[in-house]
């Protein structure tokens, strides 16, 4: 009787110490969840500075908080970051089949970059958003018949985003179409700018074709050789007219560095040889605009809502681990 009241003695010690040893990652499990001790994935990241190229790795929810603190440095809802760190996510694994080692090169803001802007206080806050983005929709991405999804977005728009095929001439991407931007048209971006027609002939100079005018030829454009042709159903400008030459708006916009094609060109009336121009919105107007994105937000709506309304008929995968992508 005594050997069985030591052994049990013995063995309730020996639980007794299991459980001190184990304590600590049951009270990690509990509050971090399972996992929570796994070291995150590391990709290889490409940079550029002095002109030479360096390959680092870096943390892969650090990477991905970084490229949402460039394009939001100002921070945003955390609906709208969820979405955009899914749209961000589904753009690097589409391209990283054509990346050289599967390696990455979007730019970013690090933590410390984005406190020289903000100040260190608010970019903790902000990057500490963007990283739980980052989290909450892992693996997350958007998919189109069994291919990753191509998902543009822009700051803000015309009242409308733009119908790729309208734009690109194809229908590879008809989750693209028009949608309605009501924050975009509330909150309309305007801007004006200025130009003589000798700079928007040197800026269009690639695309210019020679002039049949031997008077326009040798004396440049004047302010009525500048003519919008036709519109998208977004009410960007779609073909245009400078002298003989047909562009497309997203040609001028570009050689021009305007920052929306969504336009109007009038004469300066102080000036027959310069023009006047009034932009609205900004960026190209092609699938989610954060501004609107911002406003769903505020009113309640999920990241996942968000998406289904800006790209209909694509389909939302939450199963595409970063390590299968990026094989190393």
């Amino acid at each position: 009787m005594r050997k069985y009241a030591a052994g049990r003695t013995a063995r309730s010690a020996a639980v007794f110490v299991l459980m001190l040893l184990l304590f600590p990652y049951i009270v990690s499990v509990f509050v971090n969840g399972a996992g929570a001790d796994e070291k995150p994935f590391h990709v290889r990241v490409r940079t550029e500075g002095g002109g030479d190229e360096t390959v680092a790795e870096m943390a892969w929810p650090e990477y991905l908080a970084g490229i949402l603190a460039l394009e939001m440095p100002e921070g945003c809802e955390p609906e709208t970051a969820k979405a955009l760190a899914v749209l961000i996510r589904t753009r690097l694994y589409r391209d990283a089949g054509s990346e050289e080692n599967g390696s990455v090169n979007e730019r970013f803001l690090t933590e410390e970059e984005l406190a020289k802007r903000r100040g260190v206080e608010e970019a903790r806050e902000i990057f500490e958003t963007y990283v739980q983005a980052v989290d909450a929709t892992d693996d997350t991405v958007l998919m189109y018949q069994d291919s990753y999804a191509w998902t543009p977005y822009f700051q803000s728009g015309s009242g409308k985003t733009r119908d790729a095929g309208e734009v690109l001439g194809t229908d590879a991407y008809p989750y693209l179409a028009v949608r309605e931007c009501p924050a975009d048209a509330e909150e309309a971006e305007t801007q004006e700018f200025s130009f003589s027609c000798g700079e928007i002939q040197e800026l269009c100079r690639d695309f210019l074709v020679a002039e049949e005018s031997g008077e326009t030829a040798e004396e440049g454009y004047s302010a009525t050789d500048f003519e919008i042709l036709t519109r998208d159903s977004a009410e960007y400008v779609h073909e245009m007219r400078i002298g003989n030459t047909v562009c497309t708006g997203d040609q001028f916009r570009d050689a021009l560095s305007l920052p929306s094609a969504a336009f109007a060109i009038t004469a300066d009336p102080d000036d027959s040889r310069s023009v006047r121009i009034t932009t609205t919105g900004k960026g190209h107007g092609l699938g989610m605009s954060i501004r609107t994105a911002e406003r769903m937000a505020e009113e309640g709506k999920t990241y996942e809502e968000i998406l289904g309304y800006f790209f209909e008929g694509t389909e939302l995968r939450k199963d595409m681990p970063e390590n299968e992508i990026f094989c190393y």
